[in-house]
């Protein structure tokens, strides 16, 4: 039998996927077998690693050489040099931006320095479709340490101590919300996983179990252990199809293997898990419309009490997670909690997991200590604001989240201090927002996203977040007027008051934070008719400075002969003739017109 000397480890995830990995996995299997290494080298096909700005990402073991942004053509070089030669090919490797060094490890990348990768501790290291692997770094040890020497009390005593708070948006204790369900009558009792992310650029449980679905199945059974409960489904947006068909293999591995199903670890412990995809709905992330959708029912809220872990999924006490406080599970169990609360604040424990997306050198997931500055996870890990612009704001917790300001870079992440200046944890999605950003326009953005996703039951949220939209509207077209600030707060207070469910109540954060923290930004919109971004294109007004060189460019690209001016001399743009189109702004090679 050849002995294996090498691992060419791909990143398999959606974001390297859409990049190419696919092609760069064929081109590697290629070319090894042109070299007759085919025996000698495997090639593993990951989940996520987390840094999506430079995929489709390669790691060569042993060495552990991190190679980003690999095409195709880059593979027979590495080959050659590399598998054959033992020489490293430095121009693949991530090139540090404030050092200009160019670094062969993972680990010694600025992106990964701070953070602390526990659930996220076996994407982009192991296969997920082969159970084997997650066995080999530890996988069900904590379910059968739990289903062998602990009693359902003591795990969930376990997940008290320990601290961990509900990773979806509110942050209830987990450990309480295992006590209520298990706490309530019943044989019959059902856990949930809600893996139903739809927070505008949030991926965070879409990585986790395209990378790791076995971490999420052991959590989900040991929280079955602890309530009582013998059947569990995974509630998945049917938009994640890498995700379903690893959680499909994972639960058919694990079944055959005598982890699912009946007697698991020859106790008298039965469970098995059903997968439910669900068609999108962002209201069905609310867990009373999930599990009307789990029944085949229309998904919309209900009022609570009860709760579901009294009356949940077909009337039966019900437990509901999401895909990362499961995650967190098992390495709360295997290694104990002191130590899990030994990471994070007094009152927040653990890490976090966000997703960086918008206007950020570094978009991809980091794993954090929750506690860590939002500086620190902007500038540190995501290496700072796109193309050199001046940072603005930063939309933390999605559609439900709020905005936060410049001053507030500095203050510690963590679940109670995001609620005191308006903003939540929710699942995790950073918006990165630069100088050109509007805020008023952000925050009709996130307003139509929610106001469009409304299931229309309660009257405060259908109608209320039409009104607010249309004010905002109205106000992003130079068509405000005053009081609609006032409006909109009174608005906005009365719907976090009366809303039926937790995603109606929270609606208004964008429009109350950017209200709270850049009311200068809705003034100027509405009593000088001015966009200070220069973002909102019926407000946005152009002008040609000195920089001019009187190419001319623009005057021929302006439909409407708007602009004046002899070769060589400074042009003039008429703003009474000008319908704000932008393309002069556009096609000027010298950036001498200005807009806002």
């Amino acid at each position: 039998m050849q002995h294996t000397r090498a691992h060419v480890l791909i990143c398999a995830g959606t974001g390297c996927t859409s990049s190419g990995a696919k092609k760069v996995e064929a081109a590697f299997q290629t070319e090894l077998a042109k070299q007759g290494l085919q025996d000698e080298v495997k090639v593993v096909e990951t989940g996520c690693h987390g840094f999506c700005e430079m995929g489709p990402l390669v790691i060569v073991y042993p060495e552990g050489v991190f190679y980003c942004r690999m095409q195709p053509e880059d593979v027979a070089e590495v080959v050659e040099s590399h598998l054959l030669k033992g020489r490293i090919v430095k121009r693949l490797l991530y090139q540090e931006p404030i050092s200009m060094e160019r670094i062969p490890s993972y680990k010694d990348i600025s992106f990964y320095k701070k953070q602390m990768r526990y659930v996220l501790g076996n994407c982009g290291h192991i296969n997920p479709e082969l159970i084997e692997e997650y066995i080999a770094v530890g996988g069900y040890e904590a379910l059968g340490k739990a289903l062998t020497t602990m009693t359902p009390q003591g795990v969930i005593d376990e997940m008290k101590k320990s601290g961990l708070r509900g990773r979806g948006g509110g942050g209830f204790p987990t450990g309480m919300k295992w006590q209520f369900a298990s706490n309530s009558p019943g044989s019959k009792k059902y856990v949930i996983c809600n893996a139903d992310e739809g927070d505008p650029g949030a991926f965070m449980d879409r990585s986790v179990l395209e990378g790791d679905p076995h971490r999420i199945i052991e959590g989900m059974a040991i929280c079955g252990y602890a309530i009582g409960a013998d059947e569990g489904y995974i509630y998945c947006r049917a938009e994640y199809p890498l995700a379903i068909k690893r959680l499909k293999i994972a639960i058919r591995q694990a079944e055959e293997m005598g982890l699912l199903g009946t007697n698991i670890f020859g106790s008298e412990f039965n469970f098995k898990l059903k997968i439910k995809e669900g068609a999108g709905a962002f209201v069905c992330g609310e867990e009373t419309a999930l599990m009307a959708s789990i029944e085949g029912k229309r998904g919309m809220p209900r009022p609570r009490p009860p709760f579901p872990a009294v009356a949940g999924l077909w009337g039966k006490p019900t437990n509901i997670n999401n895909v990362e406080t499961f995650a967190n599970v098992p390495q709360i169990i295997q290694k104990g909690a002191d130590w899990y609360a030994s990471i994070g604040t007094e009152k927040s424990k653990g890490t976090k997991v966000f997703a960086l997306t918008g206007k950020i050198n570094n978009t991809g997931l980091a794993e954090v200590p929750i506690g860590i500055t939002m500086r620190e996870i902007i500038y540190d890990i995501g290496g700072g604001i796109s193309d050199n612009k001046k940072f603005k704001a930063v939309q933390i917790g999605g559609p439900s989240g709020g905005c936060l300001p410049e001053e507030l870079l500095d203050m510690p992440i963590d679940y109670d201090s995001l609620l005191a200046v308006g903003a939540m944890m929710g699942s995790g999605g950073l918006v990165v927002m630069d100088e050109t950003t509007c805020m008023v326009d952000v925050a009709k953005f996130f307003l139509n996203f929610t106001q469009s996703e409304s299931c229309g039951k309660c009257t405060p949220c259908r109608e209320g977040t039409k009104r607010m939209l249309e004010i905002l509207t109205r106000i992003t077209e130079g068509e405000g007027k005053e009081g609609d600030i006032e409006l909109l707060e009174d608005l906005g207070a009365q719907i976090k008051d009366t809303a039926l469910c937790g995603l109606g109540q929270s609606a208004p954060n964008p429009v109350l934070s950017t209200l709270r923290y850049f009311r200068h930004e809705y003034e100027a919109h509405i009593r000088d008719k001015r966009c200070p971004a220069g973002a909102c294109s019926k407000l946005a007004a152009y002008r040609i400075t000195e920089l001019c060189k009187g190419c001319g460019l623009c005057k021929k690209v302006c439909p409407v002969g708007a602009i004046t001016g002899e070769v060589k001399g400074q042009h003039v743009i008429d703003p009474e003739v000008c319908i704000k189109c932008g393309a002069c702004f556009t096609k000027c090679p010298f950036k001498a017109i200005v807009k806002g």
